[in-house]
């Protein structure tokens, strides 16, 4: 491991020389690229020199310790100094995890109904709702692409873009069956009701990453339904795609334009047939979206909103903390629970290394 960590801060001073040079700016491809790179490798960097550090004030103190006079101060610096190396060794570790090339990106979210009529419905609304308002704390754009709502409310289906950095990395966790208990609105004998809606968590493909052939589309026009006006039922903006040799199909009613819903929709349609492929090419991307720590199957439960006990439980977790307050969590305060399951990930990928070894 060492010896990666010299290889990579060697990497980093490197690059540093080349922005203080200044000849890299005649190259806006390789300045980008430059830039892209430093930022990944500044945290190894930054927290390897510290490693180093600690060495070399562990072996400084050890000398001291052979003199009386200083030994009593030298044990504290040593003793500090081993446990910050201990420290940074488990941070380090960490941070040389291979990256999810993905992590970085825009995504699309489609959250749709489930089992459990019009409640899943309205529960499916809340879900997208809690998403708002965590994109908005975090100062990300959600734009809505489509969406099928009902008369009390709900959503049937929603499709909505965030853009944002490290949206992926965050929101990645969100994909699977989410699971609610409480008592609807519309029930008048006050009992719990169990239904479901679903989460897909796409990242954001850009062209240069998968190209779609003009002749597989089939690309109809129709008007758009929904809220939206007089505009709405006078002219035909709303786009459907249809990839015809896997029957993707994808619908944009968002934009008035219809060139804008139509750029809208071939960017979702471009990110579903790009995550189709990766899976097909890789089998290991379920034991990556096991990164939403259970098995990759968007079918499977990954948590339950349990309103009568007023909390909310990730079953990809374990202990006391798999459950959490469910007023912060619907209310967008998702921080704490993602970043357990970051934690979690990063302890699977550990244990994995280490069986590899």
């Amino acid at each position: 491991m060492l010896e990666k960590l010299r290889q990579l801060d060697n990497r980093y001073t490197e690059l540093q020389t080349r922005m203080e040079n200044g000849e890299i700016y005649a190259d806006p491809a390789a300045y980008t690229k430059c830039v892209r790179e430093m930022k990944e490798l500044e945290p190894i960097a930054a927290a390897y020199r510290e490693y180093a550090k600690c060495c070399t004030a562990m072996e400084d103190a050890a000398e001291l310790m052979a003199d009386p006079e200083f030994k009593e101060l030298a044990q504290e610096e040593y003793t500090s100094a081993k446990q910050r190396k201990a420290e940074l060794e488990e941070n380090l570790k960490i941070l040389l995890l291979p990256k999810d090339p993905n992590d970085e990106k825009n995504i699309i979210m489609e959250i749709r109904g489930g089992v459990g009529g019009e409640e899943s419905s309205l529960f499916a609304y809340d879900l997208f709702r809690m998403y708002s308002m965590y994109a908005e704390k975090r100062g990300w754009k959600l734009d809505v692409v489509n969406v099928n709502e009902t008369e009390l409310g709900g959503i049937k289906e929603i499709s909505f873009v965030i853009e944002g950095t490290g949206a992926y990395s965050r929101l990645k966790f969100e994909a699977g069956g989410h699971r609610v208990q409480r008592v609807p609105e519309t029930e008048s004998g006050g009992r719990i009701h169990t239904s479901a809606a679903t989460v897909a968590v796409l990242p954001e493909a850009e062209e240069l990453e998968f190209n779609i052939n003009p002749n597989d589309l089939k690309i109809d026009t129709y008007r758009s339904s929904g809220a939206g006006g007089q505009h709405v039922n006078k002219t035909e903006s709303a786009i459907r795609i249809t990839h015809l040799p896997t029957g993707v199909v994808v619908e944009c009613q968002d934009e008035r334009s219809q060139y804008k819903n139509k750029d809208r929709a071939m960017s979702i349609l471009r990110s579903k047939l790009y995550e189709a492929e990766q899976a097909k090419q890789n089998a290991a991307i379920a034991a990556e979206r096991k990164n939403q720590v259970g098995s990759g199957d968007r079918s499977e439960r990954v948590r339950t909103y349990n309103f009568p006990q007023n909390r909310v439980t990730d079953h990809r977790l374990t202990g006391d903390v798999r459950n959490f307050n469910i007023a912060n969590i619907i209310n967008g305060d998702l921080d704490p629970l993602i970043d357990a399951l970051v934690t979690a990930s990063q302890a699977e990928k550990l244990r994995s290394q280490a069986d590899e070894a």
